[in-house]
């Protein structure tokens, strides 16, 4: 079967950040992902550490066989701060499509491989930096992770109940994952202008950036331009401390999330608890507020999470049940959405790894490959861009590459 980005060869040098996620989801839908690791004592690459030697082989099998973010990728070892080395990652470059690094900004051109060097050997290359301020602006040498981007961005001064409570880290790394959208989204329409132009460009991802522009979809915060107000920690739309868009505790010490937002839906939720004399306090401020809150809650205690979401789904009423990692993985509409991969992997057995989000009708996503150890193909890539057998003993010899 045909694969959306068959034909395509990309270089990681991301690391284990969100872009190597976007390298991941690239090579999913049919790219060759070439991944360069420096070797051992090198540094790291890009942002992240990775996988922590364990010193046992078997137990680093099945660890690396189960990162998701490194399937459908061979791996090399490459010494990029020696020249050797350098020249044979610009060898590697003139095969390829796109480059993606997560260095600080500035790293690769020091290095020499830079967008403007490899551009030079490649005019049809495209160079995708992600990075957390971005490759400009006052803030681009300084080091962060994903809360200090959600934090600097105005994602997480909203995320809490209230605006006298601390805010909160979002567990699901907003900055980090919008990033990753971004960078497939950015490769591939740069893909897509070289069909146009016949040249590469660069491709600047900045956290930060991806951060401020999860705005346009925060309710309160995409209006700011027009209104002046600040939205406020607990006063938007979904904090959570509304009657109509709330969690729930039930009967069973589980949680079920409540959002009839849409007067129609709190007319169903109210309708289906046998409380319409609450359609008219769905917007109730100030003591009223809290006493409908209080009533709905004193409600959904009388039966299970599971009960509930039976109950409301079947009454058209937007539920939710609070999952946690054991029952999102086994929930059956996330199973049916092959959201869920199980492979053999024949040293390590039964693998499962988190599935595509994106369906194709004609060119789905797959697994060709499971994960690569580092320098899993160094050779082989090596042989494929023309070194000889003696050339490449003594770049392994040298330290050049592993």
């Amino acid at each position: 079967m045909e694969s959306a980005l068959g034909g395509i060869r990309i270089i990681d040098l991301t690391g284990m950040g969100p872009a190597c996620i976007s390298a991941m989801m690239l090579g999913d839908m049919g790219a060759e992902v070439v991944r360069v690791d420096p070797p051992p004592g090198v540094g790291s690459g890009g942002v992240g550490q990775g996988l922590p030697a364990t010193g046992d082989e078997l137990e680093q099998l099945r660890m690396t066989a189960h990162m998701a973010s490194c399937r459908n990728k061979k791996s090399m070892m490459l010494n990029m701060k020696m020249e050797p080395g350098r020249e044979v990652f610009k060898n590697l470059a003139q095969t390829a499509d796109v480059v993606i690094e997560g260095f600080r900004p500035g790293v690769m051109d020091r290095m020499g491989v830079g967008y403007q060097s490899l551009s030079k050997v490649n005019e049809r290359i495209i160079f995708c930096s992600v990075s957390g301020y971005g490759q400009d602006g006052p803030y681009r040498n300084f080091v962060g992770h994903d809360p200090d981007y959600s934090a600097m961005g105005g994602v997480m001064g909203l995320v809490g109940m209230s605006a006298v409570e601390p805010p909160v880290f979002a567990q699901n790394i907003m900055a980090d994952m919008t990033a990753v959208f971004n960078t497939v989204i950015g490769i591939l329409l740069a893909l897509s202008a070289r069909q146009k132009t016949g040249r590469g460009q660069m491709v600047d991802i900045s956290m930060l950036d991806s951060a401020v522009f999860l705005s346009v979809g925060i309710p309160g915060l995409s209006e700011y331009f027009y209104t002046g107000t600040a939205p406020r920690r607990g006063e938007t739309l979904l904090s959570g401390n509304q009657p109509f868009a709330s969690v729930y505790r039930t009967k069973d010490d589980k949680y079920l999330t409540v959002c009839p937002i849409e007067a129609r839906f709190w007319m169903n939720l109210c309708r289906t608890l046998g409380r319409e004399d609450l359609i008219p306090h769905q917007h109730a401020v100030g003591a009223k507020k809290e006493e409908v809150i209080r009533e709905l809650r004193d409600i959904f205690v009388t039966r299970t999470r599971d009960e509930w979401f039976q109950v409301l789904t079947a009454a058209d009423v937007p539920a939710g049940k609070v999952l946690d990692a054991h029952e999102v993985f086994r929930d059956p509409q996330v199973l049916h959405r092959k959201m869920v991969l199980e492979m053999d992997d024949p040293q390590v057995g039964k693998v499962k790894q988190i599935g595509f989000p994106i369906k194709f009708s004609d060119t789905p996503g797959a697994v060709r490959t499971m994960p690569a150890l580092p320098g899993q193909h160094t050779r082989e890539i090596l042989s494929g861009l023309g070194y000889a057998q003696d050339d490449v003993d003594a770049l392994l010899q040298a330290g050049v590459v592993r």
